[in-house]
């Protein structure tokens, strides 16, 4: 009991602290820059208590006494390493916004939303109910709503909220539709008993059913395609908000399909499902990317793709790579966004750039096999034979980032220097993926399902996806070359609009659902 207490103390504190800071109204705002960092840094510090605990004790479920059908904990390496890495990112994006909108009218109840979208997703990431599931995935959806909202004057902001509003709404309905059905199937809300009762093979139908609910769910709260737009249009919110958001709450549809894989492995269908509209996803996102010109548009568009290539891992049975997926993500991304305005700065700074790298077919194509040649070397020697063909097939595509890294420094206006560091990253990059691939296996073994063997279907998939991946790379290399032409430049002009996917989908749906901005 005294450890659910603990379990719950991050966000218990933050609530605490959002009520304390006013919730609508701002008072002592000095005070008010205090409290919620702090709360966030006790948070913190549970979070790491309770993650060192249960390494000790092992996994286990804690449940408030005499509710416990409707609130747990359930404590292991995924909740555990979710938690650490939602506090730890909480704890930056919260000081980084009690400095950031000092002087704001409505600070305080900026920060209040803020830690209780935080206590939300910490819920999430520990559930160990299917209540307690729904519960917290409903109210970091409403939370997160209210902090987009925060510039609620102006209209992209009203829309971008709206079109969010859309595509959660759909994604709650499903999941409580989902959880009904896993409850009534298994006779049971205790996630790790409905786990077991997947795995071993209880009312298949059902299950299967349920994780058709829960794989759309968890598409449509990480923003795939068609529904993407919104994360593209949040930019009207405060830095924070950006930050948290691509850093942590879009990641919520990957915790599901995580935390509920074993359901999902009830039906290849809903698998394939998440496969291709991933891989689309990530693709789309990929080509998109290079034709925006603001710094926080081509980071919200590379989170559309990176969350596509995370639910594609999901697709194909790879959770625990999804899991680490989802880590480096989030540190990535969170970095970025709250150091981005520096970046901004420093570019705008820059009196001439220097000469742009224009390599040729033939350094391209030397890249390539550098990199291909790299990364067999590294694998042979990681035992790569021993490991899912579908983890193999998807590192292979880290040979397209990679070369891509090399490329840039054969380039004949490149200095020597930056070939030689380009080459020190590329063999570092390449290393650190195999070391941390066996890490996060060998950790969540036994508490994550096995990858399941690839059918004739996942093989194709794995061919088209190398095929496609590796297209997009070498066309970003060789971008310089015929970036002028005006073919390019048409297609430029489409890619910078998403090919106005979002557009016609504003026409759809926006005067039925969405009104007058």
């Amino acid at each position: 009991m005294s450890m659910w207490w603990l379990a719950n103390a991050g966000p218990g504190l933050l609530a605490a602290a959002a009520v304390a800071a006013g919730m609508g109204r701002q008072f002592r705002p000095g005070w008010t820059r205090r409290v919620v960092p702090l709360a966030a840094l006790v948070a913190l510090i549970a979070a790491l208590g309770l993650a060192a605990w249960t390494t000790w004790s092992g996994p286990r479920t804690l449940a408030l006494a005499g509710a416990e059908a409707f609130v747990a904990a359930r404590l292991d390496v995924v909740s555990m390493t979710m938690l650490v890495l939602v506090a730890f990112v909480g704890w930056v994006v919260v000081r980084f916004a009690a400095t950031y909108l000092d002087g704001e009218a409505r600070q305080g109840r900026f920060l209040a939303w803020l830690a209780v979208t935080l206590a939300s997703v910490m819920l999430l990431v520990t559930a160990g109910t299917l209540p307690q599931l729904v519960f917290a995935w409903i109210a970091t959806g409403q939370g997160l709503g209210r902090l987009l909202l925060f510039y609620a004057e102006r209209p992209a902001a009203r829309r971008a909220a709206r079109k969010k509003a859309l595509s959660t709404g759909l994604a709650d309905v499903l999941l409580i539709g989902s959880a009904v059905l896993l409850w009534r199937a298994t006779g049971t809300t205790d996630i790790a008993q409905l786990l077991a009762a997947a795995r071993a093979g209880t009312a298949p139908e059902a299950m299967a059913l349920a994780a058709w609910g829960i794989g759309i769910a968890a598409m449509l709260k990480s923003a795939q395609f068609p529904l993407h737009g919104w994360l593209t249009e949040v930019m009207e919110a405060p830095t924070p908000v950006s930050a948290l958001l691509h850093a942590g709450v879009i990641n919520a549809g990957g915790v599901l399909l995580i935390r509920l894989a074993d359901v999902m492995l009830a039906s290849p269908a809903a698998l394939a499902l998440l496969a291709v509209l991933g891989g689309f996803t990530a693709l789309f996102g990929s080509l998109v990317l290079p034709t925006q010109p603001a710094i926080k548009t081509q980071l919200a568009w590379s989170t559309v793709a990176q969350m596509g290539f995370m639910i594609m891992q999901c697709g194909l049975g790879l959770f625990y790579l999804a899991l680490l997926h989802i880590v480096a993500h989030s540190l990535y991304k969170a970095h970025a966004f709250l150091s981005s305005g520096g970046a901004a700065e420093r570019i705008a700074a820059a009196r001439r750039l220097g000469p742009v790298a224009k390599p040729d077919g033939t350094a391209v194509a030397l890249a390539m096999l550098g990199a291909a040649i790299l990364y067999g070397a590294l694998a042979i020697g990681f035992g790569a034979w021993t490991k899912p063909p579908q983890a193999v097939a998807l590192g292979a595509i880290l040979v397209f980032g990679v070369a891509y890294l090399i490329v840039q420094g054969m380039s004949p206006a490149a200095p020597r220097a930056l070939l030689q560091r380009t080459l020190g990253f590329a063999i570092l990059a390449t290393a650190a993926y195999f070391l941390l691939h066996a890490a996060v296996e060998w950790l969540t073994a036994g508490t994550l399902p096995a990858v399941p063997a690839p059918g004739p279907f996942q093989w194709a998939l794995l061919a088209v996806a190398l095929v496609a991946f590796g297209g997009i790379a070498v066309a970003q290399a060789m971008l310089p070359l015929w970036c002028d032409h005006p073919a390019a430049q048409r297609l430029r002009t489409h890619l910078s609009h998403g090919f106005y996917v979002n557009a016609l989908l504003d026409r759809v749906i926006g005067g039925r659902v969405l009104g007058k901005a």
